[in-house]
């Protein structure tokens, strides 16, 4: 059953590409804050369609730990889950992902609308500099910024090695961070096809202050708080 249930979702997926790419062309006359919330239909879609053929819920603690405005959160990464349904209920976001990405056929329209940080990973000595300098510009949009400090999807259990980009987007800006746990790689692993019915616990952490503080310093930070979840 398993089997059915995750073909009959990435059909469905793959077909409400289509319309989304339309409202994704359209958005692209209205402000950056105002299309991230026009584009994250296709999210809210996908989500349900997720709960629907899968029985794949989600369960969020730690909403009031998110401020009024503009943040950066640190996400861990083990799914494609992540990546989609965070759009659901987080603030108008703009989230680092790699360039090539956008380059996607039909998807990657979407993603361009988005006005994502996309930055070019082979140039590592400037990446950092790209997440800094495109960052700050979200900010003054008023969007709120996803980090993936991992870098790559995990394996569930799994540590990874946490990268900068979020401490030092937060202290460039002087931004608050906010750390999210959840368990979805329990039920949507990154590196198999099938998708477990369930519910996923996402947590959000209470805010790390960046005064004073060096880059390690907050990414260790990040880790310690995202690790310590028992999910």
């Amino acid at each position: 059953m398993i089997y059915i249930r995750s073909i009959l979702f990435y059909i469905g997926e793959a077909l409400s590409t289509v319309p989304f790419m339309i409202v994704s062309i359209f958005a692209l006359a209205f402000k950056p804050i105002t299309r991230s919330w026009m584009i994250a239909g296709w999210a809210k879609f996908v989500t349900w369609w997720l709960k629907i053929t899968c029985g794949l819920r989600h369960k969020l603690e730690g909403v009031e730990n998110i401020p009024p405005e503009p943040c950066v959160f640190a996400c861990a990464h083990q799914s494609t889950w992540e990546t989609i349904t965070t759009q659901t209920f987080l603030p108008a976001l703009a989230w680092v992902l790699k360039k090539e990405l956008l380059s996607i056929p039909v998807f990657g329209v979407g993603l361009r609308a988005t006005g994502p940080i996309a930055i070019d990973r082979s140039d590592k000595k400037n990446a950092l500099d790209q997440v800094v300098e495109q960052g700050i510009e979200k900010f003054k949009e008023g969007r709120y910024v996803l980090i993936f400090p991992q870098g790559t999807r995990t394996t569930y259990g799994e540590s990874g090695r946490y990268k900068k980009g979020a401490a030092k987007l937060a202290i460039a800006a002087n931004r608050p961070i906010i750390p999210i746990a959840h368990d979805a790689g329990k039920y949507w692993p990154h590196d198999g096809w099938w998708i477990k019915s369930g519910t996923i616990r996402c947590i959000f952490g209470p805010a790390i202050s960046v005064e004073g503080k060096t880059d390690t310093q907050v990414t260790a930070e990040i880790q310690a708080w995202i690790e310590s979840q028992a999910l």
